[in-house]
């Protein structure tokens, strides 16, 4: 028998192994942070004429009628004042020859002082409302007084004044005017301009009176 043949074990066979290539790493991509709501500003305020305070038309209105009231009644009195004619061999004709003319130049005057006063603290309240109004609720009293006084300085120098341009032949006095001429065309005018500042006073007391009832609470 054949001896027994030791039988050497068979090598290992080595399995030689690709490596496997390497791995790129994941990139991960991170998301944007939420974008921060912007918040708008608010526009700056722009003041339009629409923001600026109401006209008052009932004080701007009184304003005027007191202006016009001053200016009528200062012309009024240099017109009359002025009114001076000389006629050789004839006297001169002036307006203190008459207490009427003198009481229509002292009437004229108070009014016009009146006016300047009342014009200065009626535009004041105009700029600045609601500054003085127990004062200014005042003035309907004195225009009312005002006015019967200007209205009868008118009525008394446009009588006069109608005597010298007619005359009156039931009590024998007679018409100057055809002889002062220049002398009765002044007083004519200054009657007819205090005729005007009669009327304004008259809308100033109708004005006051309305601006008046508008506060009474109802």
């Amino acid at each position: 028998m054949a001896s027994a043949e030791t039988l050497a074990p068979e090598p290992e066979k080595v399995v030689e192994t690709t490596p496997a290539p390497p791995t790129e790493p994941e990139t991960v991509v991170e998301a944007p942070p939420p974008e921060e709501e912007k918040v708008a500003a608010p526009p700056p305020e722009v003041k339009t004429p629409g923001d600026a305070p109401p006209i008052d038309y009932f004080a701007l209105a009184e304003v005027v009628l007191r202006f016009l009231l001053f200016a009528s009644a200062l012309v009024a009195v240099v017109v009359m004042v002025t009114s001076k004619q000389t006629k050789n061999p004839l006297p001169a004709a002036k307006f203190n020859h008459s207490p009427a003319f003198i009481y229509f130049v002292a009437a004229l005057s108070v009014a016009g002082l009146y006016s300047i006063i009342t014009t200065l603290l009626s535009f004041y309240a105009l700029l600045k409302p609601g500054c003085c109004p127990k004062v200014l609720s005042h003035f309907v009293i004195f225009d009312v007084l005002l006015l019967g006084i200007v209205a009868a300085a008118t009525g008394t120098a446009g009588a006069v004044a109608y005597i010298g341009l007619k005359g009156n032949s039931h009590v024998g006095w007679r018409k100057i005017c055809n002889v002062y001429d220049d002398f009765c065309k002044h007083v004519g005018a200054s009657v007819f301009v205090s005729l005007f500042a009669s009327i304004v006073l008259a809308f100033l007391v109708l004005l006051s009176v309305y601006a008046l009832s508008k506060k009474i609470p109802k």
